[in-house]
């Protein structure tokens, strides 16, 4: 049976699946609706007589035929969309598409002051922005790559740096240091009110503090948790307890004298951010031009 236009459209929406394992999320990685996807999927199947998904309402599993169907084209598809990815290269305005997951103190450190220039710069190419806090499959959940702190990405990605490395800091409000006084030394914390941060993992981070080579990791106190930044600088604001986050997050609530920095010779520095993304594919022309862009403004002057 002859291979035709409507089955390599189809093939790229059934990897999707295959690879995400959802309806849904396959749909979000391709720019279509769920329904039009399951359409596809149907029509698929029906011009190939042979069932590929198993399907229930909770999950999308491949029959044998599928995970034939799979290993089959799985590599002379990425070859395809390698081949189209270098052909970008040749237009004179660059276009597609790339979705990227990125902690919320990346979106304004990082993003905030290239997007502007790049949608000016590349107005065919779209870029999809997710915020979150919280570690997940980039790959699973359909993205292209990811932005966290160096520390954080996983060991099997391709990272490359984006940042410096940064400082990061405690700090409070003046009505709280004027309520409960200034800590001295981190042990001091401990009498403390404190805004926790609970990490993209669900673990509870300890803040870090370096001093003449003598590092301490602290398991601060405080009735609030946040796991973001913006709610803790609400909270710290607010005389609710002291707070930790970059410099580069808090610089201008400290330059405002809103917050005050605590434990100031003690701040130690850490890992800046990274983008990453999977080592087996060639890299999307979007995200290879976002890269540069993001070098070439270095929003955070490293």
């Amino acid at each position: 049976m002859q291979i035709s236009r409507s089955d390599l459209a189809d093939f790229a929406y059934f990897l999707a699946i295959a690879r995400l394992g959802s309806f849904r999320r396959a749909a979000t990685a391709m720019g279509v609706t769920t329904s039009a996807l399951s359409h596809a999927m149907t029509a698929l199947e029906a011009r190939r007589g042979v069932r590929l998904l198993n399907r229930t309402t909770r999950s999308v599993t491949l029959t044998a035929a599928g995970e034939e169907l799979r290993a089959s084209i799985e590599q002379p598809m990425h070859a395809i969309e390698d081949a189209a990815g270098r052909l970008d290269r040749y237009r004179d305005a660059p276009a597609g598409r790339v979705r990227i997951n990125v902690l919320e103190d990346a979106v304004g450190l990082i993003l905030e002051p290239v997007m502007p220039v790049f949608v000016d710069r590349y107005p065919d190419v779209a870029i999809d922005v997710s915020v979150s806090n919280r570690m997940i499959d980039i790959v699973g959940s359909g993205f292209d790559a990811g932005i966290r702190y160096g520390g954080t990405v996983p060991e099997d990605m391709i990272a490359q740096r984006l940042s410096p490395d940064l400082r990061w800091i405690a700090a409070a409000a003046p009505a709280y240091i004027a309520r409960f006084g200034m800590p001295r030394v981190p042990d001091d914390l401990s009498t403390h009110r404190c805004v926790g941060i609970r990490l993209g993992n669900e673990k509870l981070y300890h803040w870090e503090f370096e001093r003449d080579g003598q590092a301490i990791a602290i398991a601060t106190p405080g009735p609030i948790t946040v796991d973001a930044s913006h709610a803790a600088i609400a909270f710290g604001l607010r005389g609710a307890g002291i707070i930790y986050a970059t410099e580069a997050v808090l610089r201008p609530f400290l330059d405002s004298g809103t917050l005050l920095p605590v434990l100031d010779d003690w701040s130690p520095m850490g890992s800046g951010f990274h983008i990453y993304y999977p080592g087996r594919r060639h890299l999307p022309t979007a995200l290879r031009l976002l890269i540069d862009l993001i070098r070439e403004v270095r929003p955070l002057r490293g």
